[in-house]
Protein backbone atom coordinates (compact mmCIF):
# COMPACT_ATOMS: atom_id res chain seq x y z
CA UNK A 1 0.00 0.00 0.00
CA UNK A 2 1.22 3.59 -1.08
CA UNK A 3 0.39 6.83 0.29
CA UNK A 4 -1.11 9.25 -2.10
CA UNK A 5 -0.19 13.55 -1.54
CA UNK A 6 -1.72 14.86 1.25
CA UNK A 7 -3.34 17.38 -1.60
CA UNK A 8 -6.23 14.29 -1.74
CA UNK A 9 -8.59 14.48 1.08
CA UNK A 10 -8.61 10.36 1.25
CA UNK A 11 -5.05 9.99 1.28
CA UNK A 12 -4.73 6.56 3.21
CA UNK A 13 -8.30 7.55 4.69
CA UNK A 14 -6.81 10.32 7.09
CA UNK A 15 -7.60 13.57 8.15
CA UNK A 16 -6.08 15.87 6.19
CA UNK A 17 -3.12 18.29 7.06
CA UNK A 18 -4.63 20.81 4.51
CA UNK A 19 -4.56 24.32 4.57
CA UNK A 20 -8.33 25.10 6.13
CA UNK A 21 -8.77 21.86 6.58
CA UNK A 22 -11.12 20.99 9.97
CA UNK A 23 -7.85 19.39 11.92
CA UNK A 24 -5.14 21.44 13.40
CA UNK A 25 -1.86 21.31 11.89
CA UNK A 26 1.15 19.90 13.70
CA UNK A 27 2.70 23.36 12.58
CA UNK A 28 1.65 26.56 13.77
CA UNK A 29 3.23 28.28 10.90
CA UNK A 30 0.86 27.95 7.76
CA UNK A 31 3.07 30.03 5.38
CA UNK A 32 6.27 27.86 5.95
CA UNK A 33 4.62 24.58 6.04
CA UNK A 34 2.68 25.88 2.74
CA UNK A 35 5.96 26.77 1.24
CA UNK A 36 7.70 23.07 2.18
CA UNK A 37 4.99 21.21 0.73
CA UNK A 38 5.45 23.68 -2.80
CA UNK A 39 9.01 23.13 -3.02
CA UNK A 40 8.55 19.01 -2.05
CA UNK A 41 5.60 18.90 -5.12
CA UNK A 42 8.32 20.68 -7.49
CA UNK A 43 10.95 18.24 -6.47
CA UNK A 44 9.50 15.33 -6.41
CA UNK A 45 11.41 12.48 -8.13
CA UNK A 46 9.37 10.68 -10.89
CA UNK A 47 8.75 7.86 -9.42
CA UNK A 48 6.87 9.41 -6.80
CA UNK A 49 4.78 11.47 -9.55
CA UNK A 50 3.98 8.33 -11.56
CA UNK A 51 3.16 6.43 -8.34
CA UNK A 52 0.84 9.02 -7.24
CA UNK A 53 -0.93 9.78 -10.68
CA UNK A 54 -1.47 6.09 -11.27
CA UNK A 55 -3.82 5.92 -7.74
CA UNK A 56 -7.07 7.33 -8.71
CA UNK A 57 -9.82 8.35 -5.86
CA UNK A 58 -12.95 6.64 -5.87
CA UNK A 59 -16.36 6.81 -4.36
CA UNK A 60 -15.88 4.13 -2.05
CA UNK A 61 -12.56 5.36 -0.81
CA UNK A 62 -14.28 8.85 0.08
CA UNK A 63 -16.75 6.74 2.37
CA UNK A 64 -14.39 5.12 3.67
CA UNK A 65 -12.86 8.62 4.17
CA UNK A 66 -15.98 9.31 6.76
CA UNK A 67 -16.04 5.96 8.58
CA UNK A 68 -12.09 6.27 9.57
CA UNK A 69 -12.90 10.15 10.81
CA UNK A 70 -15.85 8.87 12.71
CA UNK A 71 -15.47 5.51 13.99
CA UNK A 72 -11.17 6.07 14.91
CA UNK A 73 -12.43 9.54 16.58
CA UNK A 74 -14.11 7.74 19.41
CA UNK A 75 -11.56 5.38 19.38
CA UNK A 76 -8.62 7.99 19.97
CA UNK A 77 -10.85 9.25 22.51
CA UNK A 78 -11.20 5.85 24.23
CA UNK A 79 -7.19 5.38 23.88
CA UNK A 80 -6.53 9.35 25.34
CA UNK A 81 -9.18 8.67 28.45
CA UNK A 82 -6.77 5.59 28.90
CA UNK A 83 -3.68 6.90 28.76
CA UNK A 84 -4.65 9.94 31.46
CA UNK A 85 -5.99 6.92 33.69
CA UNK A 86 -2.74 4.67 33.29
CA UNK A 87 -0.34 7.43 33.90
CA UNK A 88 -2.23 9.60 36.55
CA UNK A 89 -4.41 6.88 38.24
CA UNK A 90 -6.58 9.30 39.19
CA UNK A 91 -8.48 6.44 42.10
CA UNK A 92 -4.98 7.71 43.86
CA UNK A 93 -4.80 11.06 43.82
CA UNK A 94 -8.55 11.51 43.90
CA UNK A 95 -9.97 10.11 47.36
CA UNK A 96 -13.56 10.23 46.04
CA UNK A 97 -12.37 7.43 43.37
CA UNK A 98 -10.74 5.37 45.73
CA UNK A 99 -13.58 2.42 44.53
CA UNK A 100 -12.59 3.04 40.98
CA UNK A 101 -9.42 1.01 40.74
CA UNK A 102 -10.04 -1.08 37.78
CA UNK A 103 -11.21 1.81 35.74
CA UNK A 104 -8.55 1.87 33.43
CA UNK A 105 -9.38 -1.92 32.52
CA UNK A 106 -13.05 -1.13 31.58
CA UNK A 107 -12.17 1.89 29.43
CA UNK A 108 -9.43 -0.34 27.72
CA UNK A 109 -12.29 -2.79 26.95
CA UNK A 110 -14.26 -0.42 25.43
CA UNK A 111 -11.47 1.32 23.60
CA UNK A 112 -10.50 -2.07 22.12
CA UNK A 113 -14.46 -3.32 21.01
CA UNK A 114 -14.82 0.44 19.19
CA UNK A 115 -11.61 0.20 17.62
CA UNK A 116 -12.33 -3.30 15.93
CA UNK A 117 -15.91 -2.44 15.10
CA UNK A 118 -14.05 0.59 13.06
CA UNK A 119 -11.13 -0.60 11.63
CA UNK A 120 -13.10 -3.84 10.19
CA UNK A 121 -16.06 -1.68 9.02
CA UNK A 122 -13.05 1.04 7.26
CA UNK A 123 -10.44 -1.15 6.40
CA UNK A 124 -11.27 -4.98 6.82
CA UNK A 125 -8.58 -5.74 8.71
CA UNK A 126 -7.75 -5.59 12.44
CA UNK A 127 -4.68 -3.52 11.51
CA UNK A 128 -2.63 -2.11 9.31
CA UNK A 129 0.39 -4.04 7.86
CA UNK A 130 3.55 -2.53 10.05
CA UNK A 131 6.33 -3.65 10.79
CA UNK A 132 6.31 -3.25 14.24
CA UNK A 133 3.20 -4.60 14.41
CA UNK A 134 4.21 -7.96 13.05
CA UNK A 135 7.15 -8.18 15.45
CA UNK A 136 4.70 -7.31 18.86
CA UNK A 137 2.46 -10.40 17.33
CA UNK A 138 5.18 -12.35 17.49
CA UNK A 139 6.39 -11.19 20.75
CA UNK A 140 2.76 -11.92 22.11
CA UNK A 141 2.62 -15.37 20.24
CA UNK A 142 6.37 -16.17 21.95
CA UNK A 143 5.33 -15.25 25.42
CA UNK A 144 1.94 -17.31 25.26
CA UNK A 145 3.81 -20.48 23.76
CA UNK A 146 6.08 -19.83 27.03
CA UNK A 147 2.71 -20.69 29.52
CA UNK A 148 2.62 -24.18 29.01
CA UNK A 149 6.43 -24.95 29.26
CA UNK A 150 6.95 -22.50 32.63
CA UNK A 151 8.21 -23.10 35.95
CA UNK A 152 4.85 -21.86 37.26
CA UNK A 153 1.88 -21.98 34.63
CA UNK A 154 -0.78 -20.02 36.33
CA UNK A 155 2.34 -17.15 37.35
CA UNK A 156 3.35 -17.19 33.64
CA UNK A 157 -0.53 -16.87 32.63
CA UNK A 158 -0.81 -14.10 35.40
CA UNK A 159 1.93 -12.07 33.80
CA UNK A 160 1.02 -12.73 30.66
CA UNK A 161 -2.82 -11.64 30.63
CA UNK A 162 -2.33 -8.91 33.60
CA UNK A 163 0.91 -7.05 32.02
CA UNK A 164 1.95 -7.93 28.23
CA UNK A 165 -0.98 -8.61 26.29
CA UNK A 166 -2.46 -4.85 27.46
CA UNK A 167 0.68 -3.36 26.61
CA UNK A 168 0.60 -4.71 22.98
CA UNK A 169 -3.07 -4.39 22.10
CA UNK A 170 -2.91 -0.58 22.95
CA UNK A 171 -0.11 -0.23 21.02
CA UNK A 172 -2.14 -2.04 17.61
CA UNK A 173 -4.58 0.75 18.86
CA UNK A 174 -2.03 3.54 18.94
CA UNK A 175 -0.37 3.54 16.03
CA UNK A 176 -3.83 2.68 13.73
CA UNK A 177 -6.22 5.43 15.18
CA UNK A 178 -3.31 8.20 15.77
CA UNK A 179 -4.36 9.83 12.19
CA UNK A 180 -3.59 13.81 12.71
CA UNK A 181 -0.82 15.97 14.04
CA UNK A 182 -3.37 17.08 17.10
CA UNK A 183 -3.96 13.28 18.33
CA UNK A 184 -0.33 12.81 18.14
CA UNK A 185 0.26 16.07 19.83
CA UNK A 186 -2.24 15.22 22.86
CA UNK A 187 -0.63 11.86 23.82
CA UNK A 188 2.94 13.61 24.17
CA UNK A 189 1.60 16.27 25.95
CA UNK A 190 -0.28 14.10 28.31
CA UNK A 191 2.89 12.28 28.95
CA UNK A 192 4.91 15.44 29.46
CA UNK A 193 2.51 16.65 32.24
CA UNK A 194 2.77 13.68 34.24
CA UNK A 195 6.81 14.18 33.92
CA UNK A 196 6.57 17.04 34.97
CA UNK A 197 3.97 16.42 37.84
CA UNK A 198 6.24 13.37 39.22
CA UNK A 199 9.87 15.24 38.58
CA UNK A 200 8.23 18.01 40.83
CA UNK A 201 6.81 15.72 43.49
CA UNK A 202 10.18 13.90 43.28
CA UNK A 203 12.39 16.75 44.18
CA UNK A 204 9.93 17.63 47.04
CA UNK A 205 10.34 14.21 48.48
CA UNK A 206 14.00 14.65 47.94
CA UNK A 207 13.96 18.28 49.83
CA UNK A 208 11.38 17.01 52.38
CA UNK A 209 13.35 13.54 52.97
CA UNK A 210 10.28 11.34 51.83
CA UNK A 211 12.55 8.37 50.41
CA UNK A 212 11.49 4.66 49.00
CA UNK A 213 14.25 3.34 50.88
CA UNK A 214 15.91 4.18 53.97
CA UNK A 215 17.04 1.22 55.22
CA UNK A 216 19.79 -1.40 54.01
CA UNK A 217 20.22 0.85 50.98
CA UNK A 218 20.72 4.27 49.89
CA UNK A 219 18.02 6.96 50.53
CA UNK A 220 16.28 7.25 47.03
CA UNK A 221 12.81 9.09 45.62
CA UNK A 222 10.39 6.77 44.49
CA UNK A 223 7.11 7.75 42.32
CA UNK A 224 4.16 9.95 43.96
CA UNK A 225 2.28 7.98 41.37
CA UNK A 226 2.03 4.16 41.95
CA UNK A 227 1.73 1.57 39.08
CA UNK A 228 4.45 2.08 36.29
CA UNK A 229 6.44 5.10 38.72
CA UNK A 230 6.73 3.90 42.00
CA UNK A 231 9.60 2.45 41.85
CA UNK A 232 12.77 4.59 41.37
CA UNK A 233 14.41 2.72 38.29
CA UNK A 234 11.05 2.82 36.40
CA UNK A 235 10.56 6.33 37.45
CA UNK A 236 14.00 7.19 36.25
CA UNK A 237 14.07 4.82 33.21
CA UNK A 238 10.44 7.19 31.94
CA UNK A 239 12.27 10.42 33.09
CA UNK A 240 14.98 9.08 30.50
CA UNK A 241 12.41 9.06 27.55
CA UNK A 242 10.75 11.91 28.69
CA UNK A 243 13.53 14.60 28.86
CA UNK A 244 14.73 14.40 25.17
CA UNK A 245 10.95 15.07 23.74
CA UNK A 246 10.77 18.04 26.17
CA UNK A 247 13.84 19.53 24.53
CA UNK A 248 13.02 18.99 21.26
CA UNK A 249 9.69 20.83 21.86
CA UNK A 250 11.36 23.27 23.14
CA UNK A 251 13.40 23.62 20.05
CA UNK A 252 10.55 23.82 18.07
CA UNK A 253 8.60 26.50 19.76
CA UNK A 254 8.38 29.78 18.48
CA UNK A 255 7.61 31.58 21.34
CA UNK A 256 10.47 32.48 23.67
CA UNK A 257 8.49 31.78 26.59
CA UNK A 258 7.11 28.37 25.79
CA UNK A 259 10.70 27.21 24.98
CA UNK A 260 12.17 28.48 28.33
CA UNK A 261 9.07 26.27 29.67
CA UNK A 262 9.86 22.89 27.91
CA UNK A 263 13.67 23.73 28.70
CA UNK A 264 12.29 23.74 32.58
CA UNK A 265 10.73 20.69 31.75
CA UNK A 266 13.31 18.83 30.64
CA UNK A 267 15.49 20.69 33.35
CA UNK A 268 12.95 18.85 35.90
CA UNK A 269 13.31 15.51 34.77
CA UNK A 270 16.76 15.17 34.67
CA UNK A 271 16.83 16.88 38.26
CA UNK A 272 14.45 14.35 39.05
CA UNK A 273 16.10 11.45 37.56
CA UNK A 274 19.25 12.17 39.26
CA UNK A 275 17.62 12.13 43.11
CA UNK A 276 16.04 8.49 42.48
CA UNK A 277 20.27 7.74 42.20
CA UNK A 278 19.55 5.21 39.63
CA UNK A 279 22.51 4.53 38.14
CA UNK A 280 20.61 3.31 35.08
CA UNK A 281 18.81 6.26 34.77
CA UNK A 282 21.66 8.43 34.77
CA UNK A 283 23.30 6.50 31.93
CA UNK A 284 20.06 6.77 30.06
CA UNK A 285 20.70 10.47 30.01
CA UNK A 286 24.50 10.31 29.39
CA UNK A 287 23.02 8.36 26.14
CA UNK A 288 20.15 10.94 25.36
CA UNK A 289 23.04 13.95 25.74
CA UNK A 290 25.11 12.13 23.13
CA UNK A 291 22.70 11.70 20.87
CA UNK A 292 21.90 15.33 20.77
CA UNK A 293 25.56 16.24 20.76
CA UNK A 294 26.09 14.07 17.54
CA UNK A 295 23.06 15.09 15.94
CA UNK A 296 23.71 18.80 16.09
CA UNK A 297 27.53 19.00 16.70
CA UNK A 298 28.18 18.11 12.80
CA UNK A 299 26.27 21.62 12.18
CA UNK A 300 27.56 23.28 15.59
CA UNK A 301 30.83 22.02 16.88
CA UNK A 302 31.64 24.98 19.18
CA UNK A 303 28.20 25.74 20.54
CA UNK A 304 27.80 22.23 21.33
CA UNK A 305 30.70 21.97 23.30
CA UNK A 306 29.81 24.74 25.13
CA UNK A 307 26.53 23.45 25.89
CA UNK A 308 28.01 19.95 26.95
CA UNK A 309 30.14 22.11 28.77
CA UNK A 310 27.77 24.30 31.18
CA UNK A 311 25.47 21.00 31.10
CA UNK A 312 28.68 19.28 32.98
CA UNK A 313 29.30 22.46 35.14
CA UNK A 314 25.78 22.94 36.36
CA UNK A 315 25.39 18.98 36.84
CA UNK A 316 28.97 18.84 39.15
CA UNK A 317 27.31 21.70 40.99
CA UNK A 318 23.73 20.87 41.81
CA UNK A 319 24.41 16.55 42.16
CA UNK A 320 23.67 15.62 45.69
CA UNK A 321 26.95 15.08 47.23
CA UNK A 322 26.45 11.76 47.48
CA UNK A 323 25.85 10.73 44.02
CA UNK A 324 29.75 10.37 42.59
CA UNK A 325 30.20 7.53 45.30
CA UNK A 326 26.55 6.35 43.90
CA UNK A 327 28.11 6.11 40.16
CA UNK A 328 31.23 5.19 41.12
CA UNK A 329 29.39 1.77 41.68
CA UNK A 330 28.89 1.55 38.10
CA UNK A 331 32.66 0.25 37.75
CA UNK A 332 33.90 -0.43 41.03
CA UNK A 333 30.75 -2.75 42.59
CA UNK A 334 32.98 -3.44 45.45
CA UNK A 335 32.95 0.38 46.46
CA UNK A 336 29.07 -0.65 46.77
CA UNK A 337 28.28 -0.89 50.08
CA UNK A 338 24.88 -1.96 50.44
CA UNK A 339 26.07 -4.74 47.63
CA UNK A 340 23.27 -4.00 45.09
CA UNK A 341 25.90 -3.51 42.28
CA UNK A 342 27.30 -6.87 42.95
CA UNK A 343 24.06 -8.57 43.36
CA UNK A 344 23.35 -6.95 40.11
CA UNK A 345 26.06 -8.64 38.05
CA UNK A 346 25.27 -11.70 39.72
CA UNK A 347 21.78 -12.22 38.66
CA UNK A 348 22.99 -10.40 35.08
CA UNK A 349 24.86 -13.59 34.78
CA UNK A 350 22.48 -15.96 35.97
CA UNK A 351 19.64 -14.52 33.30
CA UNK A 352 22.67 -14.82 30.78
CA UNK A 353 23.19 -18.71 32.24
CA UNK A 354 19.12 -19.32 32.14
CA UNK A 355 18.51 -17.80 28.34
CA UNK A 356 21.16 -20.08 27.35
CA UNK A 357 19.91 -23.37 28.88
CA UNK A 358 16.24 -22.57 28.08
CA UNK A 359 17.01 -20.94 24.36
CA UNK A 360 13.58 -21.83 22.94
CA UNK A 361 10.91 -20.75 25.06
CA UNK A 362 12.59 -20.00 28.24
CA UNK A 363 11.56 -20.74 31.85
CA UNK A 364 7.94 -19.06 31.09
CA UNK A 365 6.64 -15.23 31.15
CA UNK A 366 7.81 -13.65 34.60
CA UNK A 367 8.94 -17.14 35.95
CA UNK A 368 13.07 -15.89 36.12
CA UNK A 369 12.90 -15.55 39.64
CA UNK A 370 12.53 -19.15 40.28
CA UNK A 371 15.93 -20.09 38.62
CA UNK A 372 17.52 -16.67 40.33
CA UNK A 373 18.85 -16.85 43.94
CA UNK A 374 16.56 -14.76 46.75
CA UNK A 375 13.87 -14.60 44.08
CA UNK A 376 15.41 -11.56 42.37
CA UNK A 377 14.09 -10.55 39.07
CA UNK A 378 16.57 -10.06 36.22
CA UNK A 379 17.08 -6.29 36.40
CA UNK A 380 17.59 -6.34 32.79
CA UNK A 381 14.78 -5.92 29.90
CA UNK A 382 17.33 -7.80 27.37
CA UNK A 383 17.81 -10.94 29.43
CA UNK A 384 14.16 -10.70 30.86
CA UNK A 385 12.98 -11.67 27.22
CA UNK A 386 15.88 -14.05 26.80
CA UNK A 387 15.53 -15.72 29.50
CA UNK A 388 12.00 -16.08 30.45
CA UNK A 389 10.40 -15.90 26.77
CA UNK A 390 13.75 -17.49 24.71
CA UNK A 391 16.18 -15.97 22.50
CA UNK A 392 14.31 -15.66 19.22
CA UNK A 393 11.72 -12.86 21.38
CA UNK A 394 14.84 -11.66 22.33
CA UNK A 395 15.60 -10.73 18.96
CA UNK A 396 12.15 -9.79 18.10
CA UNK A 397 12.12 -7.51 21.07
CA UNK A 398 15.44 -5.80 20.01
CA UNK A 399 14.34 -5.18 15.99
CA UNK A 400 10.85 -3.79 17.72
CA UNK A 401 12.77 -1.11 19.39
CA UNK A 402 15.72 -0.77 16.48
CA UNK A 403 13.15 -0.50 12.97
CA UNK A 404 11.46 3.07 14.28
CA UNK A 405 15.27 4.16 14.12
CA UNK A 406 15.44 4.11 10.72
CA UNK A 407 11.61 5.79 10.38
CA UNK A 408 12.68 8.54 12.43
CA UNK A 409 16.67 9.10 10.35
CA UNK A 410 14.33 8.87 7.12
CA UNK A 411 12.08 11.97 8.68
CA UNK A 412 15.36 14.03 9.72
CA UNK A 413 17.36 13.27 6.56
CA UNK A 414 14.22 14.75 4.16
CA UNK A 415 14.37 17.35 6.74
CA UNK A 416 17.62 18.72 7.42
CA UNK A 417 18.20 22.17 6.68
CA UNK A 418 14.97 23.01 5.73
CA UNK A 419 14.44 26.14 7.94
CA UNK A 420 10.25 24.96 6.88
CA UNK A 421 10.37 21.69 8.41
CA UNK A 422 12.44 21.92 11.26
CA UNK A 423 9.59 21.03 13.72
CA UNK A 424 9.52 17.91 12.06
CA UNK A 425 13.66 17.73 11.69
CA UNK A 426 13.81 18.44 16.10
CA UNK A 427 11.39 16.32 17.02
CA UNK A 428 12.45 13.15 15.36
CA UNK A 429 15.67 13.44 16.47
CA UNK A 430 13.87 13.86 20.15
CA UNK A 431 12.23 10.73 19.81
CA UNK A 432 15.82 8.89 18.46
CA UNK A 433 17.04 10.51 21.86
CA UNK A 434 13.83 9.04 23.95
CA UNK A 435 14.31 5.31 21.90
CA UNK A 436 18.34 5.21 22.48
CA UNK A 437 17.48 6.39 26.13
CA UNK A 438 15.12 3.75 26.50
CA UNK A 439 17.59 1.28 25.19
CA UNK A 440 20.19 2.37 27.92
CA UNK A 441 18.06 2.42 30.74
CA UNK A 442 16.29 -0.60 30.47
CA UNK A 443 19.75 -2.43 30.68
CA UNK A 444 19.59 -1.93 34.01
CA UNK A 445 15.44 -2.48 34.41
CA UNK A 446 13.23 -5.21 33.64
CA UNK A 447 10.81 -3.04 31.92
CA UNK A 448 10.48 -4.99 28.95
CA UNK A 449 6.57 -5.68 29.71
CA UNK A 450 5.56 -2.52 30.80
CA UNK A 451 4.12 0.54 28.71
CA UNK A 452 7.14 2.63 28.46
CA UNK A 453 8.68 1.20 25.03
CA UNK A 454 5.06 0.88 23.71
CA UNK A 455 3.91 4.72 23.81
CA UNK A 456 7.42 6.24 22.43
CA UNK A 457 7.56 3.46 19.54
CA UNK A 458 4.03 4.43 18.97
CA UNK A 459 4.90 8.26 19.04
CA UNK A 460 7.70 7.33 16.50
CA UNK A 461 5.44 5.39 14.07
CA UNK A 462 2.58 7.59 13.89
CA UNK A 463 5.26 10.75 13.33
CA UNK A 464 6.73 8.28 10.43
CA UNK A 465 3.69 8.19 8.87
CA UNK A 466 1.71 11.27 8.60
CA UNK A 467 5.15 12.88 7.90
CA UNK A 468 4.64 10.77 4.64
CA UNK A 469 1.32 11.75 4.27
CA UNK A 470 2.47 15.09 4.03
CA UNK A 471 5.42 15.16 1.68
CA UNK A 472 5.04 14.19 -1.66
CA UNK A 473 8.49 13.22 -2.99
CA UNK A 474 8.17 10.48 -0.41
CA UNK A 475 4.40 9.58 -1.46
CA UNK A 476 6.16 6.45 -3.25
CA UNK A 477 7.74 5.19 -0.13
CA UNK A 478 5.73 2.48 1.49
CA UNK A 479 5.04 3.04 5.15
CA UNK A 480 5.31 -0.79 5.99
CA UNK A 481 9.15 -0.48 4.79
CA UNK A 482 10.44 2.96 4.86
CA UNK A 483 14.05 1.94 3.33
CA UNK A 484 12.94 -0.12 0.15
CA UNK A 485 14.54 -0.50 -3.32
CA UNK A 486 12.36 2.02 -4.49
CA UNK A 487 13.20 4.38 -1.94
CA UNK A 488 17.14 3.90 -3.10
CA UNK A 489 16.18 4.27 -6.57
CA UNK A 490 14.49 7.52 -6.44
CA UNK A 491 16.74 9.02 -4.08
CA UNK A 492 19.77 8.44 -6.72
CA UNK A 493 17.85 9.13 -9.82
CA UNK A 494 16.62 12.87 -7.38
CA UNK A 495 20.74 13.01 -6.78
CA UNK A 496 21.89 12.43 -10.67
CA UNK A 497 19.29 14.59 -11.40
CA UNK A 498 20.68 17.47 -9.26
CA UNK A 499 23.99 16.53 -10.69
CA UNK A 500 23.58 17.72 -13.73
CA UNK A 501 21.30 20.87 -12.52
CA UNK A 502 24.67 21.75 -11.35
CA UNK A 503 26.93 20.86 -14.17
CA UNK A 504 24.62 22.85 -16.44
Amino acid sequence: MHFTSSDEPDALDYDGLRKGGRKARFEDDATEWSKFKKNSQTTANPVAETATRERPKSESSKVNTWLAKRGHAISFAGLFLFTVVLFFRPYELIPALSSLTSIAYYIGLFTLIVYVISQLAVEGNLTAPLREVKLVGLLGLAALLSIPLAINAGEAWETFNEILIKALLIFIVLVNVVRTWTRLRMLIFVSLVVSIYLSVNAISDYQHGIFEIGKADLARVGGSIGGLFKNSNDLALHLVTMVPIAFAMGLVSKGLLTRLLYWLAAGLMVAATIVTFSRGGFLGIIGVVLVFAYKFGKRNVVGTAAILILAAVLFLTLAPGSYGGRLSTIFDSASDLTGSSSQRTQVLKRSVIVALRYPIFGVGIGCFHHRSFQELGTHNAYTQVASEIGIPAFVVYVLFILYPLKRLRQIEKATVGKKEARRLFYLSIGLQGSIIGYMVSSFFDASAYQWYVYYIVGYAICMHRLFLIETPEFSHVSWTKPFTKETKKAERLEKSQAVRTSQV
